[in-house]
C-alpha cells in the first residue's frame, strides 16, 4: 500500500499534464485510503504540498459543437432549439464567464418553475416558455429595468395595463408572481396568434410586434428569426440565442461542472383576507414573524402596507395564521394604526407618486410643452416623466401622455383638453379596441370599406402610433 502511495505522490508532482479532475480524483483517493488507515501519513515526514490554488474550479473544456447540438435536439419540444456560433457564445458565457448567475437561477428556478409551468398548462402553451422568465428577470420578481420594466416577466406600464396588471404608489401587480405569469401567457398567446412562429413571437415579445413586423418587411418579407435577424435592434438579435442557451445551459449545468445544492424557497403560508389599512412590521412582530418573510410572500407590496380602501388576499406565514386563529381582531386592529400617517405624508412628497390621485389621459397638442401640461394639471414635470416612460422633455402633437391629478383638479385637466377634445362615438357607432401588434393598415382589413385615412379623421388621429387598449372609432 505505501509503493501505491508514494507512486500516486509522484504521478501528481511529476507530471504537468494532469488535469484539475485528475488531481483531485487522486487525492480524494489518498483521503479515503488514509481515512480507514490503510495509508499511516507521518505529517512531519512527508511534504505533500501539490501547489494548487484552494480556490480553483474545474471547467470541462471538451464539450464539442457537435455534441452541444446533440444535448439541445433531445431537449427541443415545441419551440426550436437551433445551435449557431450566436447561441454558442452565451452557452459560453452561462457556463464559463458567468457562472455564478447560472448557479443563482439554479437556487430560484424550483420556487417559480412550478408556478410557470401550472399557468402555461392552462394557457395550452409550450412548457419551455418558462425559461424566459430567466432571461427577462434572473427570476427575481422585483426585478425592474432602466426603461422601468418590472417584475418577472418585465412589463412596461401600458402592457401592464392592457393586462389588468394594476400599479400605483403602494402596489404593483408587475411584481406579482401569479398575476403577472398569467399576463405572460396571454401575451405570448397573442403574440404567437399574430407571427404563427415561436421564435418571432419571442423576438416580439422583446421588442414589440411592430418591431418584428418592420423587420420582416426589411428582409423581403422572409418567414424566420434567423432569416430577419441582421434586421432586428441588437437587443432583440441577442435575445432568442440567450434563451436558447439558459435551456441548455439549465439543463447540462452538472456537464459543465456547476453545482448549487442550496435552494431559495418561500416560507411555509397560508392566506388572509385584508380590507384596510395594515402594517407589515407591525402585524410581524405581533404575530411573532419576520418582517423579511412578509416582504418575500407579497412582492408586489412596494411600501410594506396594504393601504385603505383596498380588498387584498395578504400571504403571510403559517406562524402568522395561528397567531390570528386566538387574537385575529386585536392584531389586525393594532397593524392598522401604525405607520398609516407617514406613509401618507410620503406619498405627497414622492417623485411619481399615483396615491389618491385618478388616471386622465391627455391628448399632446401643437404648441404644447412639457411644464404647461404639468403647470395645467398640477403635477410636476418629473412625475409626467416617470409616469410615462420619457427619459427627456420631447413630446410631440397626438401623443397621448398618462397623468395621475388630484381629484380636486380633474376637472380642471378635462377642460384643458376641451380645445382639441377626443372623438366621442355617435349612437350606434361602433368601436374598436386596439390589440397587441394591430397597425392601422390591420384594422382597416378587418373592416370592409374602411380606409386608414377614414380611421384617422374619425379619431383625430395625426400620427400612425397606437397603443394596446386604445378604442378606435370605426363607423
Amino acid at each position: 500500500m505505501k509503493k501505491i502511495f508514494f507512486c500516486l505522490l509522484i504521478l501528481i508532482t511529476g507530471s504537468c499534464t494532469w488535469s484539475c479532475a485528475q488531481v483531485e480524483t487522486v487525492i480524494d483517493t489518498i483521503t479515503m485510503a488514509v481515512a480507514q488507515e490503510e495509508i499511516p501519513l507521518q505529517q512531519d515526514s512527508i511534504d505533500y504540498n501539490f501547489n494548487l490554488p484552494l480556490d480553483l474550479e474545474y471547467i470541462p473544456g471538451d464539450d464539442t459543437p457537435e455534441l452541444i447540438a446533440d444535448r439541445l435536439s433531445c431537449l427541443q419540444k415545441t419551440i426550436p432549439l437551433e445551435y449557431n456560433d450566436k447561441v454558442h457564445g452565451f452557452i459560453n458565457y452561462f457556463t464559463v464567464r458567468d457562472r455564478e448567475y447560472t448557479r443563482m437561477v439554479l437556487r430560484r428556478k424550483d420556487t417559480y418553475f412550478p408556478l410557470f409551468e401550472r399557468y402555461l398548462a392552462k394557457y395550452n402553451l409550450p412548457e419551455e416558455l418558462k425559461y424566459l422568465s430567466i432571461i427577462e428577470s434572473g427570476l427575481n420578481p422585483r426585478a425592474t429595468s432602466r426603461a422601468r420594466a418590472v417584475g418577472l416577466w418585465q412589463f412596461m406600464s401600458g402592457t401592464g395595463r392592457y393586462f389588468n396588471l394594476h400599479s400605483d404608489w403602494y402596489m404593483d401587480d408587475r411584481m406579482d408572481p401569479d398575476k403577472s405569469t398569467e399576463a405572460a401567457c396571454r401575451y405570448l398567446s397573442q403574440l404567437h396568434s399574430i407571427f404563427k412562429n415561436w421564435e418571432l413571437a419571442l423576438a416580439a415579445y422583446n421588442s414589440g410586434p411592430g418591431t418584428v413586423r418592420k423587420a420582416i418587411r426589411r428582409s423581403g418579407y422572409k418567414k424566420s428569426f434567423w432569416e430577419i435577424y441582421n434586421y432586428l435592434p441588437r437587443e432583440t438579435r441577442a435575445y432568442l440565442p440567450q434563451y436558447v442557451a439558459m435551456i441548455y445551459t439549465v439543463n447540462h449545468a452538472e456537464d459543465h461542472n456547476i453545482f448549487e445544492l442550496s435552494r431559495e424557497i418561500l416560507p411555509p403560508h397560508d392566506t388572509v383576507v385584508v380590507k384596510q389599512f395594515l402594517h407589515f412590521e407591525t402585524f410581524a412582530k405581533l404575530t411573532g414573524t419576520c418582517l423579511e418573510d412578509m416582504q418575500k410572500l407579497n412582492p408586489a407590496v412596494q411600501r410594506n402596507a396594504i393601504p385603505d380602501g383596498k380588498i387584498f388576499v395578504l400571504k403571510i406565514p403559517k406562524l402568522a395564521k395561528e397567531a390570528l386563529a386566538s387574537n385575529r381582531n386585536s392584531i389586525l386592529d393594532s397593524a392598522s394604526k401604525v405607520g398609516r400617517k407617514d406613509l401618507e405624508m410620503l406619498a405627497k412628497v414622492t417623485t411619481g407618486s399615483t396615491y389618491g390621485r385618478e388616471l386622465v389621459t391627455y391628448q399632446v397638442k401643437s404648441g404644447d410643452a412639457l411644464g404647461l401640461i404639468a403647470q395645467r394639471h398640477k403635477v410636476r414635470v418629473e412625475d409626467i416623466r416617470n409616469w410615462n416612460n420619457l427619459h427627456k422633455n420631447l413630446i410631440h402633437p397626438g401623443q397621448r401622455l398618462n397623468i395621475w391629478v388630484m381629484p380636486s383638479t380633474k376637472v380642471v385637466a378635462d377642460i384643458s383638453s376641451a380645445k382639441n377634445p377626443l372623438p366621442l362615438p355617435a349612437p350606434d357607432s361602433k368601436t374598436y379596441t386596439v390589440q397587441p401588434g394591430d397597425t392601422l393598415w390591420d384594422i382597416s382589413n378587418k373592416f370592409q370599406g374602411l380606409t386608414i385615412e377614414k380611421i384617422k379623421n374619425l379619431n383625430n388621429l395625426k400620427t400612425n402610433k397606437l397603443q394596446p387598449g386604445q378604442k378606435l372609432i370605426i363607423g
